[in-house]
């Protein structure tokens, strides 16, 4: 059995690229990025400038992500099409906007059309929902799955028209897409299928959707997902379950949703627990969230 350090020694001393890379991805896969970086970069030094793919997803793994921008830009330059998705993914992280969006579009004018979608998610974001539905047109065009669900969820975001047989769509793009479930959820509720609405969302969290966890909480909680802000709702006492949303609220947060601070501090406040709720109201509003600004400000200071 060869010795992982004496092929790695011999590796880094030769000039083989395709082991050089192979190794590569071994270390990478096996956690070990700093030797795996240090194949690829070698495989680059000998030419390759293709490996610069590798190097710039080894940088992103190490957290590494202004050096990963310069070295998925390389890789372009040397024929990897496939890197502007990667490259656009680092930019959004990184707050470039405007980069984020040139490197979406090139992507999908490669081929890939996730390009489209995630192009289409940032015009959307930015309040531009007709450059939004053009960005998105050529991935709905091949039916590429995401697209059409991301379709679906604007279209019963924007009119809850429950008659509207093309929101099944969204049951199909459940698996792909926590949102997705998520509206799938509130859908259902609008249509009196309450319990198969918390077998979805009970389903989208237990598969990793972080975005079923604050649905799922709230539904336990006793809220009508699909009822409007002032609406007074009429929820069977026997449907809720305080300890399971307060559970699911927790979840949300340990999963990165920060949105759950506030209903849960809500819950907490409820039994009385006014310091607790108060730290999660804080966390929530450094998050940006302004309903748990306000609800911090609102607090009953002479009981915390």
């Amino acid at each position: 059995m060869v010795d992982p350090q004496a092929r790695l020694h011999d590796a880094l001393a030769g000039a083989d690229v395709d082991e050089l890379v192979e190794l590569g991805c071994d270390l990478a896969e096996a956690g070990r990025q700093q030797q795996a970086l240090a194949c690829f970069q070698r495989a680059v030094d000998l030419g390759s400038e293709w490996v610069s793919f590798n190097v710039a997803n080894t940088l992103r793994e190490l957290d590494r992500p202004t050096e990963a921008v310069a070295a998925y830009q390389r890789a372009i330059a040397a024929g990897e099409s496939d890197a502007w998705l990667n490259l656009a993914h680092v930019l959004d992280s990184l707050g470039d906007l405007a980069g984020a969006m040139d490197a979406y579009r090139a992507a999908g004018q490669a081929g890939q059309p996730e390009g489209h979608v995630q192009l289409a998610h940032l015009l959307h974001q930015q309040g531009e929902p007709q450059r939004a539905q053009a960005a998105l047109a050529p991935a709905l065009q091949r039916g590429y799955l995401p697209a059409v669900v991301l379709a679906a969820r604007w279209r019963w975001e924007n009119t809850h028209d429950t008659a509207d047989p093309a929101l099944e769509q969204l049951r199909a793009g459940a698996g792909v897409d926590g949102s997705a479930r998520a509206d799938l959820a509130e859908l259902l509720i609008a249509t009196g299928r309450r319990e198969q609405a918390r077998e979805q969302l009970q389903l989208g969290a237990k598969l990793g959707q972080r975005e079923c966890w604050l649905p799922l909480g709230n539904l336990l909680a006793g809220d009508d997902l699909s009822a409007e802000p002032d609406q007074e709702l009429e929820v069977d006492e026997a449907e809720v379950d305080k300890a399971g949303a307060e559970e699911a609220y927790r979840a949300g947060i340990a999963a990165g949703d920060e949105w759950c601070h506030h209903n849960l501090a809500l819950l907490l406040l409820e039994r009385g627990d006014v310091r607790a709720a108060e730290e999660h109201l804080l966390a929530g509003a450094a998050a940006g969230d302004e309903l748990a600004q306000l609800a911090w400000q609102d607090l009953p200071r002479d009981e915390a």
